[in-house]
Parts: structure tokens; sequence; C-alpha cells
């Protein structure tokens, strides 16, 4: 059962709806005792970073939630800020991150014909570290995006996708069990599903 954490976001619904649509059994909680039952689990986020790290730290979830991360090892998928939650702070705002990542946030650079923030569809294309969850997307796979600030980790082996817009930025991550992806993939229609499938399944 995949559990999706529900910290007063936006996006949780349709991140369950897109999940149902893949026959991927999975259930909406803010409670500790389903959240220790989950076998995967999917962080999502929308809005500003330090609201969101506010809400998540609110619901009193995060000592089971590193239980079953960190020491268990259960595959976590972060979206959008859920993704950028999980590294270290955010240019976005001033609270600490999860930590789980070496990893940075940061904003868009002002760039002439370039609007901010990145919001529709682009391609991505695999990072220098093949990974089972993205290694069968197709050469033209695109995701839909809305964002200002990008994933920026300090080790080029935890890139799992990137995206150009101006410039190069990682749009997915992975270390061991914890996977981020910067765009949405429950508005990125078929591949959107090929995704949420493959981390249901167990890629």
């Amino acid at each position: 059962m995949i559990a999706i954490i529900d910290y007063d976001v936006g996006n949780i619904s349709a991140v369950a709806n897109m999940l149902r649509r893949v026959n991927a059994p999975c259930t909406i909680t803010a409670q500790a005792d389903v959240l220790e039952q989950a076998d995967r689990i999917i962080l999502p986020g929308n809005g500003s970073y330090d609201a969101c790290m506010r809400n998540l730290r609110a619901t009193g979830l995060l000592p089971v939630l590193e239980q079953k991360v960190l020491g268990e090892g259960v595959p976590l998928l972060g979206i959008c800020v859920g993704a950028q939650m999980l590294g270290q702070s955010s240019e976005e705002g001033k609270e600490p991150g999860l930590g789980w990542l070496d990893m940075k946030v940061r904003r868009f650079p002002e760039m002439p014909g370039m609007r901010i923030p990145h919001m529709g569809w682009n391609q991505v294309v695999t990072g220098a570290t093949p990974h089972s969850l993205v290694q069968d997307l197709q050469a033209d796979a695109r995701f839909y995006f809305v964002h200002s600030y990008y994933l920026d980790p300090a080790a080029p082996a935890e890139v799992m996708l990137t995206a150009q817009y101006g410039i190069p930025f990682a749009a997915g991550v992975a270390k061991r069990n914890i996977y981020g992806v910067q765009f949405h993939p429950e508005k990125s229609h078929r591949f959107g599903k090929q995704l949420l499938s493959a981390f249901a399944k167990g890629a």
C-alpha cells in the first residue's frame, strides 16, 4: 500500500487518482499508525517551501517517516516541493529541509526571454546514473512543470533526470530508496502514469 502524506498541501487527490488509474492501492493519510503499514510513501508538495516544511513538522509524522525511510528503507517519492524538501535548504525560505539528500534548492536566474516560473511541458533525459524508476521512459518523455526553484544536488550520481530551461537542471534525483521529481507526474498524462506505475511496482 502506498501512503500519500496529507499535510495540508494541494494536489494530493490528483496523485491518488493517478495511482488508482494504474491500479496501485493507495491511501491519503496524516495518521502515524497508517503510515507505519505503508510499503511505499509519496510526499507531495505545492506552495511555498517554508509553509510546506512547517506543515509537515506540525503533523508529528516526522519520527515515523524517518524510521520508515531511513531506518527500514521504504521507498519514498517526493513530488515538486516534496522533492525540494528532501534536501538541506532552499533559497525560497529559511526553514531547514529534511536533509536526506546533499542537495540545495536554488532560484532560476533571470534570463532574457525566459519567464519565471517555469511552467508547462518540458522534455527530460536520464541522468549520468541510470535508474530503474525511469529506465523505460521513451526518449521523448515530457512532464508538466510549475516551479521557480530547482533541485541542485551535490553529487552528479544522484541526478536521475535532467531538463533544460535556460540552464540545465535536475528534474529528478535518486539516492538508494529516496526519489524526488520536480515535475508533477499526476498532471503528466501517459508519462506520469508510467513513472507512478514503476514506483508502485517497485522499480
